[in-house]
């Protein structure tokens, strides 16, 4: 029999929600393997955390979280079975954990694949099917990547599928699983809605480079219109007949007019 680590025991106990003896044993009957011990546990009817998930979860928390300075918001609701757990400090904090998971997935539109309707899959798969890298392909391989592209996609819509932002190595749904084991019961998230700040409203997309163009196309004659202030220059010539005195020469013809005209002394 493989020797179990405690390591080994806590993840799957995080996993199933079972308790730790139950882990141990579930773990070194299937050698250590955690998919099978998982199994094992469920067969037994061991998993908790399965046999909470029965039980109607009413009470609970509605909570918001606000993020990148108002530009995106998330409202959601949690359930549990009892108000004393909804007080809990460890519900409370799941539940901003999963309004802030919201918030960093654009692409999530329902709680669990479950929830997104048979309509769209359908959709998909029309649409999946007639992609041109499928077209030389047997009929049987195209359904088989056809399924597999269908159920990625809808793992991308679904927020239980997710990758736990703060610890990648587990999903949102093993996030709530490790926690109805901590709290002893079944919890459930049940809703949720994003908001974007200006999303759904069309706004008039302008060219930059035009708007610059048009800016400088409208400094333009602002210039122009100042230029005159610099072309006073043509002032000076206007004073050029200070210049043009010349004529004030004429005189000489008529002084030299006296000095001919003038009558001899004797």
């Amino acid at each position: 029999m493989p020797e179990i680590s405690a390591k080994l025991v806590k993840e799957l106990r995080d996993k199933t929600g079972a308790g730790m003896m139950d882990c141990k044993k579930a773990l070194q009957e299937n050698e250590g393997d955690i998919a099978k011990a998982g199994e094992w546990l469920r067969q037994k009817g061991i998993a908790s955390a399965e046999k909470k998930a029965g039980k109607v979860a009413a009470e609970g928390l509605v909570d918001s979280y606000i993020h990148t300075g108002g530009r995106i918001g998330v409202l959601v609701e949690v359930n549990c079975q009892t108000d004393f757990v909804a007080r809990n400090e460890d519900f409370q904090a799941l539940v901003r954990n999963i309004a802030m998971q919201i918030a960093a997935c654009p692409n999530v539109e329902y709680v669990r694949t479950e929830d997104i309707p048979a309509t769209f899959a359908e959709k998909e798969k029309e649409i999946e099917m007639g992609r041109d890298d499928l077209a030389s392909k047997p009929e049987a391989i195209r359904e088989k990547i056809v399924v597999g592209r269908i159920e990625k996609r809808l793992k991308e819509l679904s927020l239980m599928d997710q990758p736990y932002i703060k610890d990648q190595s587990i999903t949102v749904q093993e996030l709530v699983t490790q926690n109805v084991a901590k709290l002893g019961e079944n919890i459930q998230v049940r809703r949720f809605v994003r908001f974007v700040l200006g999303e759904g409203i069309e706004k008039e997309e302008s060219d930059f480079a035009a708007e610059v163009a048009a800016q400088t196309g409208a400094a333009a004659p602002a210039a122009v219109a100042e230029a005159p202030a610099v072309e006073e220059a043509p002032a000076p010539v206007a004073e050029t007949p200070a210049v043009k005195e010349a004529p004030a020469s004429d005189a000489k013809p008529s002084g030299g007019k006296k000095k001919g005209g003038g009558k001899k002394k004797k």
